[in-house]
């Protein structure tokens, strides 16, 4: 059993009595990221460099204490929160960019730089980091690599593992490790990729090289209004299928334009069914034709306006409307469930369709924003958990609507992660042996299974599967795996 108080001390001892906490109400307010699970832990500590981290593991080895690893909080899927006697390793004061090198377009950047920050960082030499998830404003880069995260300009230019380049890792046993490397291939497998997106389940991120990308020389974004959802839909599909790819395409249903419109400004059109927010970026010819071939798939869906922002202060004002949406959302009710869900485009006005059935049976309010170009969905079911019953219903909603995009060819999540609320989907996905496999990459980095437990996989995935289904000795391979136990 762990020895907490024990634990406790080494730690304060280690990095100072101000950054470990171990009050009720600090557990509690740790006890939970953006999502609507809540769990509980012993200890919250604040590193402040790779050695804090280093003695965090070490501490946490020796009392047998489960670490959690944690960024801003902003996860919605319950990555961050801790289950049991957990040990809460906060990484939002390791925030230094440690190093721009335009000439290499490359960062080199501490787990808690948000992610906004980066981008403003690197804006006055003409570049930006990619990756712009809604939360950008307080979402952490360590965040954002255990998630994989995405954002609406992920479209074109892909999301975090596409410009991450390499990790520093603080492994469970308190060893550093850099997996990846500043040169565009590193030799061997890519380990770099098996960390990214990975939870905090293999260990703690202490330090990123991220890829800068060059500021594009012109940008053009609109705003396009439809009558229908299913024609706002279709549009999506059109776009893409005629060549264009833009750099972002987000679709936003009647119920969140009212609300982000109340809350930002932006002048979006209160009337209509939905809003396409379509952004094409590049050399201003490149732009000019990929703008005409928008304007014409939105008109062969019955458009009502297409309007065009005419400067970077309405662009700005467009996009705070749409990275406003689930915050706005309150406004519709105190408490929302927000899924996650990715579908091919082809299926969006099937799949928005049974949302909104599945929604109206279970008597909830449902409203959509989504990345609608690469089919990453975001259905909002607002409610009020105070009412009994609602609570029950809302999640027998969340499932269905899981189900109904997993049954459409789709995936559990693109880029909010699988934590604990995900986690029991997984079989809708993976077999025994697919889970059992995953198992053993976990087993390999966490022999004895302490980072972030309970996450990911679900009850019962054992390496031990995976190795008999191999035709293996099951035991030899899950040996390091304690009895009874699960990853």
């Amino acid at each position: 059993m762990a020895d907490v108080d024990a634990a406790r001390r080494e730690l304060e001892e280690a990095l100072g009595t101000t950054e470990v906490l171990s009050d009720p109400l600090a557990l509690t307010l740790y006890a939970r990221d953006a999502a609507m699970v809540e769990g509980g832990c012993a200890l919250v500590a604040f590193p402040h460099t790779v050695e804090d981290v280093v003695a965090c593991m070490q501490v946490a080895a020796r009392h047998a204490l489960p670490v959690v690893p944690r960024g801003s909080g902003t996860g919605l899927a319950g990555g961050a929160t801790p289950i049991g006697d957990a040990l809460v390793v906060v990484t939002s004061k390791m925030d230094r960019i440690l190093e721009v090198r335009p000439e290499d377009r490359l960062a080199w950047v501490e787990p808690g730089v948000l992610n906004l920050d980066l981008a403003n960082a690197v804006a006055p030499l003409g570049f930006t980091y990619a990756p712009d998830p809604s939360s950008q404003q307080t979402c952490s880069i360590g965040g954002n690599v255990n998630t994989n995260a995405g954002g609406p300009h992920c479209l074109a230019y892909g999301v975090t593992s596409s410009h991450v380049l390499a990790v520093d890792v603080v492994l469970p046993d308190g060893t550093v490790e850099r997996f990846g490397s500043e040169a565009p291939e590193a030799p061997g497998y890519d380990l770099r990729g098996i960390l990214i997106g990975s939870e905090g389940t293999l260990g703690i991120v202490v330090g990123a090289c991220v890829r800068l990308t060059p500021e594009p020389p012109a940008v053009r974004t609109m705003l396009l209004d439809f009558s229908a959802v299913k024609d706002c839909a279709a549009t999506v599909s059109s776009i893409i299928a005629g060549g264009v790819v833009p750099a972002a395409v987000e679709m936003m249903d009647h119920g969140i334009i009212v609300a982000a419109e109340s809350f930002a400004h932006a002048g979006y059109p209160t009337d209509a069914a939905a809003v396409l927010l379509v952004e094409v970026d590049g050399l201003p010819e490149a732009v000019e034709a990929q703008s005409r071939a928008v304007e014409n798939a939105a008109r062969d869906h019955g458009v009502r306006t297409i309007r065009v922002a005419a400067d970077d202060a309405e662009r700005a004002l467009l996009w705070k409307g749409r990275k406003s949406a689930f915050g706005a959302v309150a406004q519709i009710a105190p408490h929302y469930h927000l899924h996650d869900c990715v579908v091919p485009r082809s299926k969006l006005v099937d799949v928005l369709a049974g949302v909104y059935e599945i929604a109206g049976r279970h008597d909830i309010i449902v409203t959509n924003v989504f990345h609608a170009g690469d089919g990453n969905l975001h259905p909002l079911l607002s409610f009020d958990r105070r009412i009994p019953g609602t609570l029950e219903r809302v999640l027998s909603a969340s499932e269905q609507i899981v189900r109904l995009c997993v049954n459409n060819g789709g995936s559990l999540s693109g880029e909010h992660g699988i934590g604990l609320e995900k986690r029991d989907f997984m079989p809708l996905m993976f077999s025994e042996v697919d889970l059992g496999a995953q198992a053993c990459v976990r087993a390999a980095f966490d022999p004895e299974g302490r980072m972030n437990p309970h996450k990911v996989l679900p009850a019962g995935a054992r390496c031990g599967d995976f190795a008999m289904a191999r035709g293996t000795d099951a035991a030899q391979a899950a040996q390091s795996i304690p009895e009874g136990s699960w990853i």
